[in-house]
């Protein structure tokens, strides 16, 4: 299969193309962010206070790196189980965002608010974090510092390897996969 480069931030246009199973090299600026950060905006959304960042167009990769060595932006950069946002995602889709990068599956209502709102999930393969990292030109603390490498980041990235898991359409790997196995038996 082959793999489609993809320019980041995403449009619309992109978005509707992305079809689950699609492999993708993702190229641009990304946002990074879990449990801790999530649980901050959340409440920033919820105390109707404004966001330290932007989240219009942005893709969000679960991932807190690991503290680079002298001459890398990143260290190992894996991606971390997203249902853990699951409960912020939806409205975090409300405000803007259009991508989210992890690894497992994700909630109904997740997959509802992605298909009400043009939004597409990827998967990076967990236990690749250092290769991952390789992908990350450079990375900027964006807000939160307070919270380490759980920091918002910006990252700049090239050939950042993913697989489109849910698109916006809500069309589900993981199941049409499963479904498959089943047949097969």
């Amino acid at each position: 299969m082959e793999e489609r480069k993809i320019q980041l931030p995403l449009d619309e246009e992109t978005i509707l193309s992305l079809k689950a199973g699609d492999s993708v090299l993702l190229t641009g600026t990304m946002i990074t962010g879990r449990d801790a950060a999530h649980q901050r905006l959340f409440e920033t959304i919820q105390n109707h206070q404004k966001l330290p960042i932007k989240l219009e167009g942005e893709v969000i990769y679960y991932v807190g790196p690991a503290p680079s060595k002298p001459g890398v932006p990143v260290g190992s950069a894996g991606p971390t189980s997203s249902y853990r946002m699951d409960k912020v995602a939806p409205i975090l889709m409300e405000h803007g965002l259009k991508g989210m990068i992890g690894k497992g599956n994700r909630s109904k209502e997740v997959i509802d608010s992605m298909k009400k709102n043009k939004c597409v999930y990827f998967a990076a393969i967990g236990g690749l974090g250092a290769m991952i990292s390789k992908s990350i030109l450079n990375s900027e603390v964006l807000c939160y510092e307070d919270l380490g490498t759980e920091a918002i980041h910006r990252f700049w990235v090239k050939d950042f390897p993913a697989i489109v898991v849910i698109d916006s359409e809500g069309n589900n790997l993981y199941e049409i996969e499963q479904a498959k196995f089943r047949e097969a038996e």
